[in-house]
C-alpha cells in the first residue's frame, strides 16, 4: 500500500480530522494494512489494544462486555475508528471487535500518535478535546439507563 493510500484512509476518519495533512502523511507511514477474514477478532474485551483501527473495507461487530454489556452494534462505515481512545490510553478495553465480513483495517500504532502529540501540543489538546467529547455523548446515552436502575 503507498503512504498517501494510507494518509487517505486517514483523512477520511472522522477522529483523526484533527490532524493536518503532514500528521496524517506520518501517521500512515507508521500505519500498518490488516486483512482480516470473516468472525476473526479484531481484539478482545480485556485486551489492550496497542492502537486504533481505522475501517477501510467490510463489516465489524463492537460487543461490550460486563457490566456495560448491552446490544451489539456494527461498524461498516469506511472511515470508522475502532477504539480511537487506544491512542493516548494505555488500558485494557471493555469491548470485542469480531470481524462480520472480511476487513480491510488501517491499524494505527498509540506508539506513533504519541510521538506526533508530543511534537505537536495542538495536536494533542485537540485529541484530548475530542475524547472528552465522545465520553460526554457516551455518558449522556448512558443517563436513562442510570435513571432507571436508581429506580430498580
Amino acid at each position: 500500500m503507498r503512504m498517501d493510500d494510507a494518509a487517505g484512509v486517514l483523512a477520511r476518519a472522522e477522529f483523526f480530522d484533527i490532524c493536518d495533512d503532514e500528521q496524517l502523511r506520518m501517521l500512515g507511514f507508521a500505519g500498518d494494512r490488516q486483512h482480516v477474514e470473516a468472525d476473526a477478532i479484531i481484539y478482545k474485551a480485556g485486551d489492550v489494544p496497542q492502537g486504533a483501527y481505522v475501517l477501510i473495507e467490510g463489516t465489524v461487530k463492537a460487543r461490550h462486555e460486563g457490566a456495560e454489556a448491552g446490544k451489539p452494534y456494527a461498524l461498516s462505515e469506511p472511515g470508522s475508528v475502532i477504539s480511537p481512545t487506544a491512542l493516548i490510553l494505555d488500558k485494557p478495553r471493555p469491548v470485542t471487535f469480531t470481524a462480520v465480513t472480511d476487513c480491510e483495517l488501517l491499524f494505527v500504532p498509540r506508539s506513533a500518535f504519541l510521538k506526533l502529540a508530543r511534537q505537536s501540543p495542538d495536536l494533542a489538546a485537540r485529541a484530548a478535546q475530542r475524547i472528552e467529547q465522545d465520553l460526554g455523548r457516551y455518558m449522556h446515552a448512558l443517563e436513562p439507563l442510570k435513571r432507571k436502575m436508581k429506580g430498580a
